[in-house]
């Protein structure tokens, strides 16, 4: 496939017109529309259809431009792995993170990279679902899956963080501590609203579930732990089991331990373009040394 040909179809299908597409590309319509005219070509099927106000997809363009951004995401990325190989790690990392990881997790850790490879820039961001952002824009991605992701990724363990209820003894002191599910009805509930999965469903330890009316839900973990210790409520978690900086050990304590909750991996998953790029696979064995030794 031509990559110059499908980049021209998918930039029409942005724009929503071949004109909108040419003023943005700076390059003319007969040379949009001959492009995609060879690419429906090789395809044998028509992809687009023109209307009174604009171009709107056929089913074959359909399929194609949701398998095409994909490709043309991986061969930016490809391009940018063969620059480096074989140099010493330098320039920028691109690290999306989940929101919610714990700041007392993350500073030691990026300092930890910054004095190791002091050439490498780190570019953090956070996102309620990193695998959903663009491969273009991100060279690896943090983020809690049981089982590895499908695409153009390859995934590598970090850790295996409990998900368990937690509450402030504050709370439990005030509320009295739930000695079965039901009556864990009864309290003020919080739920962590993980990437495709319903919050209102909570795990038990045999692998069952039941159903909850929490009261907040949120993506971020963090904002809804310090709930917790503000006394809020409930919350199920995933927990690194580091303590919060200036918190006691005994402040959160578990909630119905031996009864609800589950396991589950913290990744990093990275495309497989970009897996030989040394500032990649530098820092990722720094990662998985450090969390190792947590």
């Amino acid at each position: 496939m031509d990559l110059e040909e499908l980049s021209a179809f998918l930039k029409v299908v942005d724009a929503g017109s071949f004109l909108a597409a040419a003023d943005t590309l700076g390059v003319s319509r007969s040379t949009l529309r001959r492009r995609v005219g060879a690419l429906e070509a090789r395809a044998g099927v028509p992809l687009l259809e023109s209307t009174s106000s604009g171009v709107v997809l056929t089913d074959a363009g359909r399929a194609l431009r949701n398998r095409g951004k994909t490709m043309i995401e991986e061969a930016s990325a490809l391009i940018s792995s063969v620059r480096e190989i074989g140099k010493e790690p330098t320039g920028t990392l691109r690290v999306m993170l989940p929101v919610g990881m714990p700041p007392h997790l993350l500073t030691p850790l990026l300092a930890l990279l910054r004095a190791r490879l002091p050439k490498l820039t780190l570019h953090v961001s956070f996102s309620d679902d990193p695998l959903s952002e663009s491969i273009v824009d991100v060279d690896c991605f943090v983020h809690i899956a049981t089982n590895p992701p499908t695409g153009p990724y390859l995934s590598y363990e970090l850790i295996r963080p409990k998900q368990w209820l937690i509450a402030s003894k504050q709370y439990l002191d005030r509320r009295g501590t739930p000695r079965s599910i039901d009556e864990l009805h009864a309290h003020e509930l919080l739920a962590w609203q993980a990437p495709g999965e319903d919050a209102s469903q909570w795990p038990t330890l045999q692998g069952a579930t039941f159903q909850v009316n929490p009261t907040i839900v949120a993506t971020d973990i963090h904002f809804l732990r310090r709930c917790c210790i503000e006394g809020l409520g409930i919350a199920l978690l995933p927990d690194v089991m580091i303590p919060d900086i200036g918190l006691r050990n005994d402040e959160l304590v578990p909630v119905l331990p031996d009864i609800v909750g589950r396991e589950r991996v913290l990744r990093l998953s990275v495309p497989k373009a970009l897996a030989e790029v040394p500032k990649v696979r530098v820092v990722l064995e720094h990662a998985r040394q450090f969390l190792k030794s947590l």
